[in-house]
């Protein structure tokens, strides 16, 4: 892989890839999410009972020269065609290309997909932990305003609780390019 490859995205193609999906969430370690290590039984289970199918959830490769580096999964999408609801969306990266801008690119990617496909949705939404500076960046870098803290309501493997910050962008900031300041404190 050269450094100035691009990411592209594609829809993970469920049963087809359901093995491929589950041999790459199992073969990481995710350590800013709730279960850092994934069972490949346990996503197989989850595929088997059409988690990741349906219209509330998408499932996207992330690929760098054909070789699939990261996912992003695009949740709580039921209402959105109505306006209502906001998505939210998990993204994970391969330890080994992390640092690259491949999360930015996804997020930029994930913002333009999701403000496209429907037209009324006027939010998106992202949650990471707080001590997740990587990703608390790419939010800021890809237009996303910092709207709120969770103190001690994200466990970590230990059961050690950690703060959680809320980002979102509004429809109006990605097509303008900038980001309305929050009002705080009124």
């Amino acid at each position: 892989m050269t450094q100035h490859s691009s990411p592209t995205f594609r829809p993970v193609r469920f049963p087809a890839e359901t093995e491929a999906f589950a041999d790459f969430l199992a073969s990481e370690v995710w350590p800013f999410h709730g279960s850092p290590v994934v069972a490949r039984e346990s996503i197989l289970a989850h595929a088997r009972e059409g988690l990741y199918t349906g219209g509330t959830r998408e499932v996207h490769w992330i690929e760098l020269e054909g070789e699939a580096v990261g996912i992003i999964q695009l949740l709580e999408l039921d209402d959105l065609d109505d306006g209502d609801g906001f998505p939210l969306f998990d993204l994970r990266i391969r330890a080994a290309v992390r640092g690259r801008g491949i999360g930015g690119a996804a997020v930029r990617w994930l913002t333009g997909h999701l403000f496209a496909r429907y037209p009324l949705l006027t939010r998106i939404e992202g949650t990471t932990r707080a001590d997740n500076l990587a990703m608390r960046r790419v939010f800021e870098r890809s237009l996303f305003a910092l709207e709120g803290r969770y103190r001690e309501s994200w466990p970590d493997a230990s059961g050690a609780m950690h703060d959680a910050v809320r980002y979102a962008i509004l429809r109006r900031d990605w097509e303008s390019g900038t980001v309305t300041p929050v009002r705080w404190g009124e």
